[in-house]
């Protein structure tokens, strides 16, 4: 009977164990599950006990009997003993439980390993969901890292090129060097940042790029593009990130050669070879000190205090024509050079080239200058009133445009007249160069279209109503502002006109054409964005509170100066205003910028004064502070042979100040340097 008891009992334990075989190997996962579960709750309260803690009543020995002398201090009582290693808890829970959990998860790994992608999910599935917040948050912590990629890693530099196209913000972009080593070899790559200065038009310019006129030199800056996210942050703090950029770029531009400086900043090198890095840098300091910044340089041009009828910024030379006869000459850092004297009345007309310059004025005398000697080339003689508007088409041909209502074409090497266009009615108000064509405005309401090899009138362009007071010509549209309030586009090629656009209400007297986008300033003193592809406003800017004295713009800005004494800049894009360069005067009525410079031609208390700002960077050599604001009192050095250009007084109102202004926000930062 015991036997049989005994075999029954072996035959049901065979017999179970075949079934959980045949379970597991069905439902291996869900068991599992269950089993690790239950070992779980098991877990949860099978605590170690903690130590015991001896009763200090019961072990406490008796107390020691007085001792013979009865002035003896009673001896403090025993300590409770340490607790036996036996006793100690464990230090760590996990060590604790290794020995009990090692062989389930030996086996659950085991299970899992042979499972199916389908069981794997369930069986994880069905763990996460046992899990509480505490431990799901644990588990993110294992997965999230090793579903983390770096694609840098992984793809090869010609698509991590391609992926940094898709990087506008120059912060972002050097803050990627930071990431890891592999990030740092990309984005200090020279084709990243080539990539980068392509993205922000920050073309590198020409060694011509600077024209002989208001109206080169305006064209010479047009690859300066705006960056308005980078008025929010100091541009030397992000840019001296640069700095730690590990790089061996492989020398793409040209030679740069900056004008050199004096006062506050010392005498820039020229740089052999820049980089795409260190070209990006530049243009990005000039951008944020247009925004916020600037070293200008004030001079009081003293005794003249006449109207300054026209301003020309070259690379060389800033000049500057009074209606007191008197024109005069300086560098680009504001310094007088020399005061060409020769015509008797006021002059009124103007155009540089190179060191030749061509004026004109109510002497009705064209004279031709050298200004690096300030001699008189030629004295050209022939209009018989006023000449009014003058420009040049080479370096040997100037146009000249007259109040007699003729223009007339001087060969400048001869200082012979070889053509003299007549046709208008009245005087001749403005006129611009395109090639051989010259188009030519009059208060006789009507355009002309000329031949300047053969002196043949091409085209008439009639349909203003009122006097034709400014005029533009790229080549392919002309455009006429007019006493009438309206603005008219023609077609060069059969005369007729394209669009009428209206929306001033008083003189349009300034013009400007570049592309596809026209700024017009008016004496009602707003400024207005044209797109002459849908001949329709972008911008409509209440610039001034008088007439608009003064208008220029490229890719990045427009600057505008008014009668009423300030000067502005806005963004060509977006239409807001930027900034109002300098202090407010009486009468703003000149203003010239090119890239990295402005001047500007006022009334301030009395005097003629002129103030040349310079946005160029600071010094690379680490001798200058990019952040530090400074301010110079600086008096002329030596002798000055002009008597017209010397200060009679001594008070500080007669010196020139200059003012470091590239501080932004008043935080101090580092200089530059590559």
């Amino acid at each position: 009977m015991d036997f049989k008891y005994r075999n029954n009992g072996r035959m049901a334990s065979d017999s179970d164990h075949d079934m959980f075989m045949h379970a597991r190997r069905s439902s291996g996962p869900v068991i599992l599950g269950a089993r690790l579960s239950r070992k779980k709750e098991s877990m949860q309260y099978n605590h170690p006990k903690p130590p015991l803690t001896p009763n200090t009543t019961s072990s406490m020995p008796q107390a020691i009997p007085n001792p013979l002398l009865p002035s003896a201090p009673a001896s403090p009582p025993t300590p409770a003993p340490s607790p036996t290693p036996h006793q100690r808890s464990p230090t760590s829970w996990h060590l604790a439980l290794d020995d009990v959990e090692d062989p389930i998860l030996e086996e659950a790994r085991n299970a899992f390993r042979g499972l199916d992608i389908t069981a794997k999910e369930n069986w994880l599935r069905s763990l996460v969901d046992e899990c509480d917040n505490h431990t799901l948050s644990f588990l993110h912590q294992i997965v999230s890292p090793r579903l983390k990629k770096d694609p840098f890693k992984a793809l090869p530099n010609e698509l991590c090129f391609r992926i940094l196209e898709f990087v506008d913000d120059p912060k972002t972009f050097v803050r990627a060097s930071q990431v890891s080593r592999r990030w740092r070899e990309i984005v200090s790559d020279d084709q990243a940042w080539k990539t980068l200065c392509e993205k922000h038009a920050y073309r590198r310019m020409s060694s011509d790029s600077i024209g002989s006129s208001m109206n080169n030199s305006t064209a010479s800056v047009s690859q300066i593009l705006y960056s308005q996210h980078l008025r929010s942050a100091s541009p030397s703090r992000i840019l001296d990130n640069m700095l730690a950029i590990d790089e061996d770029p492989e020398v793409v531009a040209t030679p740069y050669d900056p004008v050199p400086t004096t006062g506050s900043r010392k005498q820039r090198k020229p740089r052999p070879n820049t980089t795409h890095r260190s070209h990006f840098k530049h243009r990005y300091l000039v951008e944020s000190a247009w925004r916020k910044g600037g070293l200008m340089t004030a001079r009081h041009i003293h005794p003249d205090q006449g109207v300054v009828t026209s301003l020309h910024l070259t690379k060389k030379y800033i000049v500057v024509a009074l209606d007191n006869a008197k024109i005069h000459v300086f560098n680009t850092r504001g310094d007088h050079q020399r005061t060409l004297l020769g015509h008797q009345m006021g002059v009124w007309a103007m155009v540089p080239w190179e060191d030749i310059l061509v004026s004109g004025g109510c002497d009705r005398d064209v004279r031709v200058w050298n200004m690096a000697t300030g001699t008189s080339v030629h004295t050209l003689r022939g209009h018989t009133s006023t000449v009014r508007c003058l420009k040049m088409s080479d370096a040997r041909t100037a146009i000249s445009g007259s109040r007699d209502t003729t223009l007339r074409v001087w060969d400048l090497t001869t200082g012979a007249c070889t053509n003299v266009l007549m046709g208008h009615q009245a005087s001749v108000r403005c006129l611009e160069i395109h090639g051989d064509l010259v188009v030519s405005g009059s208060y006789d309401t009507t355009a002309k279209i000329w031949s300047i090899s053969t002196g043949q009138c091409l085209r008439t362009l009639q349909g203003h109503f009122s006097q034709i007071y400014a005029i533009a010509y790229d080549g392919h549209r002309i455009a006429t502002g007019s006493l009438d309030t309206s603005v008219r586009i023609w077609n060069p090629q059969d005369g007729t006109c394209q669009a009428i656009l209206q929306g001033h209400t008083s003189l349009v007297g300034q013009l400007q054409m570049r592309g596809n986008t026209l700024v017009t300033g008016g004496s009602d003193g707003s400024v207005r964005v044209w797109s002459l592809i849908t001949n329709a406003p972008i911008h409509r800017l209440a610039a001034h509170d008088n007439s608009v004295t003064s208008l220029q713009f490229d890719d990045a800005r427009i600057v505008s100066g008014g009668s009423d004494g300030r000067v502005k800049i806005w963004d060509t894009k977006t239409g807001a205003q930027i900034r109002e360069l300098s202090q407010p005067a009486e009468a703003v009525w000149r203003v010239a910028f090119e890239s990295e410079r402005c001047v500007v031609m006022a009334s301030r208390a009395g005097r003629t004064i002129m103030e040349v700002w310079d946005f160029t960077p600071p010094p690379e050599d680490g001798d200058g502070q990019a952040g530090e604001r400074s301010v110079e009192i600086r008096t002329p050095v030596g002798p000055i042979v002009d008597e017209d250009m010397a200060d009679v007084e001594e008070d500080e109102d007669h010196k020139s100040e200059m003012i470091d202004a590239y501080s932004t926000g008043g935080e101090e930062s580092e200089g530059m340097t590559d």
